[in-house]
């Protein structure tokens, strides 16, 4: 049994004066433990997936099930990590990455313990009684993403979480969280524009037309780059030629793409 599936999704959002269909046709399969990424151009329905796989958008037609059970309760075993970190400034670090515990009423010392735990092994040792505005980006992302572990999900979204960091930054965020997802065997969605960092973290690359959104083709990353972290990833020499057929791809999407 798949860990995730979407069976003929299509989602159209409806105005007084209009239909905007947004997504058509969407059938695929998530196994436990993959890494998968959602890639396409501008409009093409990525975060209007993301919103329905979560159980926060119904769709007009279609079912996501998770774990063979229909989604259908917002935030259903799901944790998320964005593009910006949205730590609570007047809460303390510790105070942030209890918050889902707080929210579901099970804060106890127990798991107290794990979120701190995993703040260590996120190499943030001490920071406890910090506020975000004394951490880096980089530092405030590595609390978001012990947040949205802390409470075990079963599936993480990943929309766009490191496109507002600097490069260098970016890459060794792209190893911790991909190495840490391995060793906790967690399921990802990653929601990305950058064709290098889709194949430098995924298994898998799900590449959608636009207009309306609709699964175009599937990209699997060979075992050599899978097994690799993000950073050696890209130095791979194999590297290079998927990039080029991905990028190839892409373009042949949308043929006034100006990257």
């Amino acid at each position: 049994m798949d860990f995730l599936n979407l069976q003929e999704i299509h989602h159209t959002y409806f105005t007084k004066n209009s239909a905007t269909t947004a997504l058509s046709d969407i059938s695929l399969e998530i196994e436990e433990g993959e890494f998968v990424s959602f890639l396409g151009p501008s409009g093409c329905g990525k975060t209007t997936l993301l919103s329905i796989i979560a159980g926060l958008l119904e769709p007009t037609e279609g079912i996501v099930s998770l774990e063979g059970n229909q989604v259908e309760t917002s935030g259903q075993n799901i944790g998320y990590m964005l593009q910006q970190d949205y730590l609570f400034p007047w809460k303390t670090i510790e105070e942030n990455i209890l918050l889902g515990f707080k929210i579901s009423g099970n804060i106890n010392d127990f798991n107290r313990d794990y979120a701190l735990n995993l703040l260590e092994k996120m190499g943030l040792k001490g920071v406890e009684k910090q506020y975000p505005k004394q951490l880096s980006g980089g530092m405030r992302q590595r609390v978001a993403l012990v947040r949205t572990l802390a409470t075990e999900p079963k599936l993480l979204m990943l929309d766009e979480p490191f496109s507002a960091l600097d490069y260098q930054t970016k890459l060794k965020l792209e190893d911790l969280v991909s190495t840490t997802l391995k060793s906790f065997g967690k399921t990802a969605i990653l929601v990305t524009h950058d064709i290098g960092e889709a194949i430098a973290m995924s298994d898998r690359i799900f590449l959608f037309s636009s207009s309306p959104g609709k699964l175009h083709k599937t990209f699997v990353i060979p075992e050599e780059l899978r097994d690799a972290t993000p950073f050696n990833a890209r130095n791979h020499e194999a590297f290079s030629s998927i990039f080029q057929t991905v990028w190839k791809e892409l373009e042949s999407l949308e043929p006034t793409n100006k990257y």
